[in-house]
């Protein structure tokens, strides 16, 4: 029988410790590596807050309303006949005019007026025998997705793979005064969304493209376009007319759905000479004369056809040269 001395025995031991370690070692290694996979989401935003202090209010908006219609908003980045258009070739046009819809309206400053889908209302009313009821808005926005893109770049490294994914839109819009079809706004944002995914030694999750980023990337760039194009709004004298007379009152347009309250005093303008500007071609209004201050005294109506009873001491008439504005 070999005897297997003490020295060997000890050194054979040892061996095989070391051994069993790197083993030990090297799963604990691709274990971490396994953890490591990051897969994230970051919408991006390049171009300043997206809500302003001034428009950052948990009070409900107690304020008057403007009257705004979003006329078009169309894909102008020409990507031909890709998933991205519908029939008519603007499916990212309808997406973008709904988000920003969505965003005033929920701000509660605005009366928000369909214009994109008027034809199905106009069916509506028909077939259930209503009479057309339409109301003008006092500014228009019209806007576009100028640019529109998504990346997908693999960054590799000795042992490890980071695959980045990233979508980009760009969205322009105009607020245009319906009253003279001035453009007196106008601005360009750009927003971004991207994912990543990494792997080391092979371990890891390996992400498809992510369709949701170009969503996002949109919502993105509406979310930096909304508290500018709210405070321009907002900074539009709010302004109504006298449309008639009812056993001593004036009828005024805009009611409570435009945040009128019983007893509000507004003030009353005769209307300045239009003139036409020969460097522009446009048609310049003068200042307006004004005339006194009017109350507010009832409401008749309901909704945003509400009208408003009102006293003056002003003796009216011509009411097409008035106009009533919030100072």
């Amino acid at each position: 029988m070999r005897r297997i001395s003490m020295q060997t025995f000890t050194q054979t031991m040892a061996s095989r410790t070391v051994r069993l370690g790197c083993v030990l070692g090297l799963s604990i290694a691709l274990s971490a590596c396994a953890t490591s996979t990051n897969q994230r989401t970051n919408p991006g935003v390049n171009q300043g807050p997206q809500v302003s202090p001034s428009l950052a209010q948990e009070e409900p908006y107690q304020g008057l309303k403007r009257r705004v219609a979003i006329a078009r908003f169309s894909d102008e980045t020409r990507r031909g006949t890709s998933f991205f258009v519908d029939s008519n070739f603007d499916r990212i046009g309808k997406q973008t005019s709904d988000m920003l819809a969505a965003r005033l309206t929920e701000t509660g400053r605005f009366i928000m007026l369909e214009r994109t889908d008027l034809n199905q209302v106009i069916a509506e009313q028909n077939y259930a025998n209503l009479e057309p009821n339409r109301v003008g808005a006092d500014y228009l926005i019209v806007g576009s997705v100028s640019e529109f893109g998504h990346s997908n770049v693999s960054e590799t490294g000795v042992f490890t793979r980071n695959r980045v994914q990233q979508a980009t839109a760009t969205v322009n819009v105009r607020l245009v005064d319906t009253t003279n079809g001035q453009i007196v706004f106008s601005q360009e944002a750009t927003g971004q969304s991207r994912a990543e995914a990494s792997t080391t030694f092979g371990v890891g999750e390996r992400a498809a493209f992510d369709t949701q980023l170009a969503d996002r990337a949109v919502s993105a760039a509406i979310s930096q376009l909304v508290s500018n194009l709210m405070e321009n709004l907002l900074d539009r004298p709010w302004q109504a007319y006298i449309v008639g007379s009812q056993n001593g009152s004036l009828l005024m347009t805009g009611g409570q759905a435009q945040g009128l309250n019983v007893g509000d005093q507004l003030v009353l303008y005769r209307r300045g000479e239009s003139v036409r500007n020969p460097q522009t071609g446009l048609d310049i209004e003068l200042p307006p004369e004004r005339l006194g201050d009017v109350r507010v005294t009832g409401f008749i109506g309901r909704g945003d056809n509400e009208l408003s009873l009102i006293q003056t001491s002003v003796n009216v008439d011509n009411y097409d040269q008035l106009v009533i504005r919030a100072e």
